[in-house]
């Protein structure tokens, strides 16, 4: 039974990861099309909010639960598989906490645009095509992590005996 309880736990964290992941980016990028401030200032307000709810409690519980479901089905955590999803996951990590800052700052520059009755700045360019282009490792980095949950396939790391 606690098998199927962390096996259920990390497969619904990666469902969250992937699925609010891939939710914030097209209505941020809907969003951004638009070019309208006001709906670009809300769109951002509940992107911030879903990254911090969903996403930041995925990201602490998935790491959690794997140790957890590696230990109970008896895998060694310096399988080839495993440490490179491990890896893989400090990557995601590495432009997620960025994208994070980024969407803070894009929420609060649409905001003060919008408040103020002005259009954007050339400011919220630069940073929402950081956003959008530290999206993609990051998601492509997710996707592969999900191979590796489900084929578990023999990787050799020549640093690891």
């Amino acid at each position: 039974m606690t098998y199927l309880i962390l096996k259920y736990l990390h497969v619904l964290g990666a469902i969250v990861l992937i699925g609010t992941g891939a939710g914030i980016a097209f209505f941020l990028v809907m969003a951004h099309a638009t070019g309208k401030v006001s709906r670009i200032a809300g769109v951002a307000r509940i992107v911030v909010t879903a990254d911090f709810l969903f996403t930041a409690t995925a990201v602490v519980a998935q790491p959690i639960t794997g140790v957890l479901l590696a230990r109970e089905m008896g895998y060694n955590l310096l399988e080839g598989w495993i440490v490179l999803s491990i890896i893989l996951y400090v990557v995601i990590g590495l432009f997620w906490l960025p994208v994070v800052v980024i969407q803070m700052r894009i929420r609060d520059i649409a905001e003060a645009a919008e408040a103020a009755a002005a259009p954007l700045p050339p400011r919220y360019y630069r940073l929402f095509w950081t956003w959008f282009v530290f999206g993609f490792p990051a998601f492509g980095a997710i996707l592969a992590i999900l191979w590796l949950m489900i084929a578990r396939p023999s990787v050799d790391l020549p640093w690891i005996s």
